[in-house]
């Protein structure tokens, strides 16, 4: 059975994944913390990322621009014209809501505020969902900046630049990993819909010929990437955008999405933005944003293919899709089956008792450990209840540290789903956490 919402917001809070901000001020809305076990998920979701964006991919080089950036920018993007949601006002409460998710009654036929039933709304108009801020001392029009609500422009703006340093050539790509901020009207789904939050974003440049070719390419790709990491096919699909949804630079776009709790919802989109962008940053900044090949003796502006993702709700989608409850030896636990690349802890290290004799070998293992993955080391509670902790947090391997080690010079190594357990001597025991941690 699938997990609820109120199981994963149960366990992140428990565990240490995710934290209301500023919970001890009653919190602030839709804005969270990552705990220390939430930390090192969100990295290493957005280093396996990287690996297979970047790292793997010679053609591909990384980008991290500015979060501030000029209005300019995206008066040529065409965010501050198109960038809005249709927002209405209830005259009774006063509440906000976008009219576009508002549905009439089936009796009566009228649109209702959901917070106090009242019919008596104002007509809907253009919110435009970008944070603006003002940079230096005086707060006037000539010193408006805003808070990027997508990385991408970033790369637009920068292109010339990348491709002079790293002397790339069509089809190549620019990564990056950082913050977006959006003022959403409904921010909600616990960290699925916030108001800042974190993209990983690829601008693949290809000739216009090509564009089509690389668009299905990177749709089936990015699938599979989820896939590779453990979520189930079935919880996963890839659905076209109908012609009525497509953002005004794209001709075509796909939306990987996953099964929630609450419905199918989106973890990334995959954009043929055209040569829209460079284009419209060409003619705002009167520079040529341009490729020349030397080889043909052509010079044209390549068209872009846009994977872009959502860090933290993917974050999210992996703990959904690794959450289990079974039992083991008449016992109830739960764990979470996380790729080995996602878990927050490869490798935990427990001596099985405080005492002295014991405490010194299991520092020896975790400092043999520790330069190769991230560990953790639990020397509290009976050892079956640290394994269910090590299970709950998703912990694939377990180095147990126990009075026979003393004497044969070696340790028992637990396998988190199956539990099996095999006796390993200390001095191969970093050559087999890695051959078990290495899929």
């Amino acid at each position: 059975m699938a997990p609820g919402m109120d199981d994963i917001v149960r366990l992140c809070k428990q565990r240490g994944f995710v934290f209301p901000s500023a919970e001890i001020y009653g919190g602030f809305r839709s804005t969270y913390d990552y705990g220390p076990l939430g930390v090192l998920m969100l990295r290493n979701v957005k280093d396996a990322w990287w690996r297979s964006m970047v790292q793997l991919r010679p053609e591909v080089v990384g980008l991290d621009a500015a979060i501030l950036s000029s209005p300019k920018i995206w008066e040529a993007s065409g965010h501050l014209a198109n960038f809005t949601d249709p927002l209405v006002d209830c005259r009774n409460c006063k509440e906000r809501w976008r009219a576009d998710h508002l549905e009439p009654d089936p009796e009566d036929g009228r649109i209702h505020c959901p917070n106090c039933g009242s019919t008596d709304l104002t007509e809907a108009r253009a919110f435009n969902l970008m944070f603006k801020t003002f940079v230096g001392p005086v707060e006037d029009e000539s010193n408006v900046a805003y808070l990027r609500p997508e990385t991408a422009q970033g790369h637009f703006v920068n292109f010339v630049n990348v491709l002079q340093t790293s002397r790339k050539r069509p089809p190549f790509g620019i990564a990056q990993i950082g913050k977006s901020f959006r003022n959403e009207i409904t921010p909600g789904n616990f960290v699925f819909r916030t108001r800042e939050f974190e993209q990983m974003e690829l601008e693949y440049f290809v000739p216009p010929a090509e564009a089509d070719t690389w668009y299905h390419y990177w749709c089936q790709e990015r699938l599979e990437w989820y896939v590779e990491l453990g979520i189930p096919r079935d919880r996963l699909r890839l659905r076209p955008h109908a012609q009525e949804e497509l953002s005004h630079y794209s001709t075509a776009t796909s939306d990987v999405e996953f099964l929630f709790p609450w419905g199918w919802g989106e973890l990334e989109g995959i954009a043929n933005r055209t040569d829209y962008d460079l284009k419209a940053h060409s003619r705002a900044s009167g520079e040529k944003l341009e490729y020349f090949d030397q080889a043909t003796n052509e010079r044209y502006t390549p068209y872009v293919i846009e994977p872009a993702a959502g860090a933290t709700r993917t974050m999210m989608a992996f703990l959904l899709a690794a959450y289990e409850e079974d039992e083991i030896g008449g016992e109830a636990r739960t764990v979470l089956r996380l790729h080995p690349r996602l878990a927050p802890y490869q490798v935990a290290v427990l001596p099985l008792s405080r005492k002295d004799t014991l405490v010194p070998v299991a520092r020896e293992v975790l400092d043999l450990l520790s330069p190769i993955t991230m560990c953790d080391y639990d020397e509290t509670q009976s050892i079956g209840k640290r394994y269910r902790r090590q299970d709950e947090i998703g912990t694939p391997l377990a180095v147990t540290v126990d009075f026979e080690s003393l004497e044969d010079r070696a340790v028992t190594i637990r396998d988190r789903d199956s539990t099996k357990q095999i006796r390993v001597p200390i001095d191969n025991v970093v050559d087999e956490v890695t051959s078990r941690l290495a899929r």
